[in-house]
């Protein structure tokens, strides 16, 4: 699954000038609304960038993870906020069940879905059970041709603007092999949302707790049709979003990067430009090489990712995707730090763009598992080899 290169590059000159005109332009409102204005949502569905990994016989683009990379990289250059209005339709949200699901379940949800008429939200972690995912206590007990739903799930994206979930719920017994993965309208009776999460960052995006009483859901709404394959389904689509992640991060790093080049080369101190000291060059040097080693890292693995069979398992893709997720979170973070270090007391004002991608970037070491959890998903792989 891939777009044709001429129709690739002109999607991308698309979404780079949509950037720099529409979305960079809109930052401060956002800031202060803690919403994204919906005229450019609207701009967004025209656009196709809902649907852009999902295949074009569903109504999408149809990238391929290094397409998508490419994407990623460009929208991570403009508010976080921006992206994450139709990213869980792109990646947690839908990658389910275009990867396990029905053909009746593809062709019913995933072209609303692509066309953005549906918003789709990822529910997985719950009060007590974050990285320890197999933990999770939602229940789900069957009933004739329904499973009646009980829990409570927290920090959902796109939970307030979400027409369905991909929910993960307990159907047997203890452990990863008893979760089942649900395709949950919102409108169905017993589905309550929580209040707000105000968060550290990323203003404009929408996350709080969805609450389960005695919600009923067909049997028929398993992703799959089969009980038991959640939780696999959940690390399948997990690889694809932490390489996406990745990519956000690096394209975050290189606006944060431009901004301290800009004012490195206006800034002057001691009669001189900031930018000509070599301890501020030091710093921009190192940003620029830990930028480079992490895009290249993400551009590797995503073509790894597109070489391995559709909707297969690969433990090293896995493992290489662990590796550009932790590596590219913790360097942004490095990045931004810098780049408030560069700007110095100007940095910690909220007029300089520079200190929101500080608070921004610190989320992205989190969630699609946090850096420890991909430590142990590296360090396990090479424990298995021979």
């Amino acid at each position: 699954m891939s777009l044709d290169t001429e129709s690739f590059e002109l999607l991308l000159a698309t979404v780079q000038r949509f950037i720099q005109e529409r979305l960079v332009p809109a930052e401060n409102t956002v800031e202060e609304l803690d919403d994204v204005p919906a005229d450019i949502v609207q701009d967004m569905k025209e656009m196709g960038l809902f649907g852009l990994s999902i295949p074009e016989e569903y109504g999408g683009i149809g990238l391929s993870m290094s397409q998508e990379c490419q994407v990623a990289f460009e929208l991570g250059q403009t508010a976080l906020a921006f992206r994450s209005v139709f990213g869980t339709n792109v990646g947690i949200g839908s990658q389910g069940i275009l990867m396990d699901g029905t053909e009746e379940q593809k062709r019913d949800y995933l072209p609303r879905v692509a066309s953005g008429e549906l918003i789709m939200s990822f529910a997985l972690t719950e009060p007590d059970a974050g990285s320890d995912a197999a933990a999770l206590k939602t229940r789900a007990e069957r009933d004739g041709e329904f499973y009646v739903l009980n829990g409570v799930k927290r920090y959902i994206t796109n939970a307030p603007r979400a027409g369905a979930f991909t929910l993960m719920a307990r159907t047997d017994g203890a452990g990863a092999g008893g979760i089942s993965s649900f395709i949950v309208p919102s409108d169905l009776a017993g589905i309550s949302l929580g209040k707000p999460d105000k968060k550290m960052g990323q203003r404009g995006t929408k996350t709080c707790d969805v609450i389960l009483e005695n919600v009923r859901v067909p049997a028929a709404n398993i992703i799959g049709g089969v009980p038991g394959q959640g939780f696999k389904t959940a690390m399948k689509v997990l690889d694809r979003g932490r390489l996406h992640v990745s990519a956000l991060a690096c394209g975050v790093a290189q606006r944060v990067l431009n901004e301290s080049v800009a004012y490195a080369r206006e800034r002057k101190q001691f009669g001189q430009r900031i930018g000509d000291f070599q301890l501020v060059q030091a710093m921009l040097a190192d940003s620029q090489a830990e930028l480079y080693a992490g895009w290249t890292m993400v551009q590797d693995c995503a073509k790894r990712y597109d070489a391995k069979p559709a909707g297969k398992a690969d433990p090293d893709v896995s493992m290489r995707a662990s590796c550009a997720k932790m590596f590219c979170t913790e360097m942004v973070g490095r990045v931004a730090d810098r780049g408030v270090q560069v700007h110095g007391g100007a940095g910690y004002i909220n007029e300089y763009k520079v200190e929101r991608f500080y608070r921004d970037v610190r989320l992205l070491r989190l969630y699609e598992g946090t850096t420890q959890i991909q430590q142990l998903i590296i360090g396990r792989e090479l424990m298995r080899r021979d």
